[in-house]
């Protein structure tokens, strides 16, 4: 197969950008407030302009500790994160869903990493960065979830137990759906890149397996070690 990925040039980035202004529009003619769609579009262009040029420099280091230090902002960032929908916050819920989602996203992480790749180092950028973001995020998702069922199912004066099983339900509903829509409605991000760039269909397919049971995977695990440790911390 071709090795060669075609480059995007700034035009055509600029194409891109269509879409989203008709949902913009969409938004502005409904008479609806457009400010978080574009302050959320306008973090994401930065946020990923900026990060394309810092990966450069991560991809080539050969320090390990520059790599735990990437991971272990990506995982400070993900606890934050995770607790938005939350109403009421405490300094627990942040260390609640700091430890589920480093629990859940880091066992994941090192059974791709050291299991099902063998990566020597164990710290290569190129596999343990992009592996990691797909990982933790799923994890987060799973948290923000979980916490925010969790808190409307108190709310209604549910016992511990039934807000815990509709939490936990509740937050594994988008990757159950991936695992079904997966080859049949959607062809996910890192299959994609990879078929891109040249890569085997069926090389990416096994790439992928292995990405959907990790996101599945470490979204239950990191969901449940959160609920845990409310009821352990209530």
């Amino acid at each position: 197969m071709n090795a060669s990925i075609e480059t995007i040039s700034i035009v055509g980035l600029l194409w891109a950008f269509v879409p989203t202004a008709i949902a913009l529009g969409l938004l502005y003619g409904w008479s609806m407030s457009m400010r978080s769609a574009l302050h959320a579009v306008s973090r994401m262009l930065i946020q990923l302009l900026l990060i394309g040029y810092v990966l450069m420099f991560i991809f080539e280091t050969t320090y390990a500790g520059v790599i735990v230090g990437v991971l272990g902002i990506m995982l400070l960032a993900a606890s934050w994160i995770a607790l938005r929908p939350l109403k009421q916050k405490a300094l627990k819920h942040y260390k609640n869903a700091l430890m589920a989602i480093f629990l859940g996203g880091m066992l994941a992480l090192t059974v791709v990493t050291q299991g099902v790749l063998d990566l020597d180092p164990w710290y290569l950028p190129r596999y343990v960065v992009p592996l990691a973001g797909m990982i933790f995020a799923s994890s987060m998702n799973a948290v923000s979830l979980a916490a925010e069922r969790f808190e409307a199912e108190l709310a209604q004066a549910r016992i511990y137990t039934e807000a815990r099983n509709a939490a936990f339900s509740a937050s594994l509903i988008p990757i159950i759906n991936s695992l079904f829509a997966v080859g049949l409605v959607t062809l996910p991000g890192m299959m994609t890149g990879q078929i891109l760039s040249g890569v085997s269909p069926l090389i990416a397919a096994k790439y992928q397996i292995v990405i959907m049971c990790s996101v599945f995977g470490a979204s239950g695990i990191s969901a449940a070690v959160y609920l845990v440790l409310l009821k352990e911390h209530s």
